[in-house]
């Protein structure tokens, strides 16, 4: 059966993005959308297009009517209240949004292994960032000592990036790195050390020119492996990765973190 689809964020810089490739896609039919701008609209018009026949609510409790999946790209102040609201209506979620920390992600994945709902969350959907987080995984099996760099713009509300910190927890489930020198030992400010993320240090950079570029460096004696990943102004290197994620989170149950684990299953 076609999944159909709700797009919460629809009239956002990725959601745009994601209304036309839903839209166009054969195998996916676009039900609803989420925005509080243009509640009340056809979404089509919304977009300053023809009309789709797509309402759009205001929030997401209203748009869940007949929906398989959604889709957010809200905000890092309202996701964790919409894949809730969602999965308590047994719809599957596929989150794009960053800002959830790995505690919300542990009550995500027990409200959904309850009601029998798939969760597919992702920092990054895009396939090189996918494939950038799963060499750095493969790298910390082998490589003891590491630290992420999160480079984003200047007005980037959350710190660090959903990129950065799903890598950094990711890392941790590998192992601890190792430390030269811990850091309450250190002399002068310990905020010049970044944040400990999943007990890996993560050091926030927030400046123009950027949108989200991550960083992971391994260092041993005399030798140095740097893993990055940088974004370019549009928002098309994440669709087809968020795609991927609602085909197949009908599949599952319980939260599956990271569009590596989609891409490296079976592999």
């Amino acid at each position: 059966m076609t999944p159909v689809v709700c797009i919460a964020g629809a009239t956002g810089w990725t959601g745009r993005a994601l209304v036309r490739a839903v839209a166009e896609a054969p195998d996916l039919t676009l039900g609803s959308a989420v925005s509080r701008s243009a509640a009340g609209r056809d979404l089509g018009e919304a977009l300053d297009g023809a009309a789709l026949g797509v309402p759009v609510r205001a929030s997401v409790p209203e748009a869940l009517d007949g929906i398989d999946v959604l889709v957010d790209y809200t905000s890092a102040t309202a996701v964790k209240a919409n894949v809730l609201a969602a999965v308590e209506a047994g719809v599957a979620v596929v989150i794009g949004t960053s800002g959830l920390t790995a505690e919300d992600y542990a009550q995500i994945d027990a409200r959904a292994h309850a009601r029998g709902a798939g969760v597919i969350a992702a920092g990054n959907f895009s396939l090189t960032a996918a494939m950038c987080q799963a060499a750095a995984l493969l790298a910390a099996r082998h490589l003891p000592q590491w630290e992420v760099i999160d480079y984003a713009s200047a007005t980037k509300p959350d710190v660090p990036s959903g990129t950065a910190r799903e890598l950094a927890e990711r890392l941790g489930q590998v192992r601890a790195p190792a430390v030269g020198r811990p850091v309450d030992e250190i002399d002068g400010p310990l905020e010049a050390r970044g944040a400990a993320v999943g007990g890996t240090q993560v050091h926030s950079v927030r400046l123009p020119s950027f949108v989200v570029s991550t960083e992971v460096v391994f260092g041993m004696p005399d030798e140095r492996l740097t893993i990055r990943h940088d974004a370019g102004g549009t928002p098309e290197p994440y669709v087809a990765g968020t795609l991927l994620a609602v085909r197949r989170v009908r599949e599952r149950v319980g939260l599956t973190r990271g569009l590596d684990t989609l891409l490296l299953e079976g592999a």
